[in-house]
């Protein structure tokens, strides 16, 4: 078994503040910002931030569906830690300033993979499919708090 990583960034012309606030935000905004591959998406405690307990399915290929539940913490300012109950998959969200009036955006995400030639495959072609998935995320999050797709 190996660790499986993907990572996806983008620079947003908003403040930090408010990018995170967006991110933090998962009554409101943060159903907004998933694609398709995403379903029955439900807060089932909290709904801002720290102590937030979400559950979605995320459809990742044809065949796989993974069934999270995640626990968010905020162990920094600008950072956001979604732990799956389900399985090894921490997903990380950072944001920084990127110059006057403008953040980046990294999404991090985390799991331990499978052994053998599955695990090969996975470690493999899981991360570029999730990047495309947390891509979208981040253009939808730009289009949140800015109103356009420009960044």
């Amino acid at each position: 078994m190996g660790q499986v990583y993907a990572v996806s960034e983008r620079v947003v012309d908003a403040s930090p503040e408010q990018v995170f606030a967006a991110l933090a935000d998962y009554e409101k905004t943060r159903p907004g910002l998933l694609p398709s591959q995403y379903s029955d998406y439900e807060v089932r405690a909290g709904g801002q931030g720290a102590g937030t307990v979400v559950h979605w399915r995320l459809q990742a290929t044809e065949k796989r569906v993974r069934d999270c539940l995640l626990t968010v913490t905020e162990p920094s300012p600008g950072r956001l830690v979604e732990t799956d109950a389900n399985s090894t998959m921490v997903i990380t969200w950072t944001v920084t300033p990127a110059g006057e009036g403008r953040s980046k955006a990294v999404v991090e995400t985390t799991w331990t993979g499978a052994s053998g030639i599955g695990g090969f495959f996975e470690r493999t072609f899981a991360p570029k499919g999730l990047k495309r998935i947390n891509d979208e995320v981040l253009e939808r999050l730009a289009t949140a708090v800015t109103g356009n797709t420009a960044g």
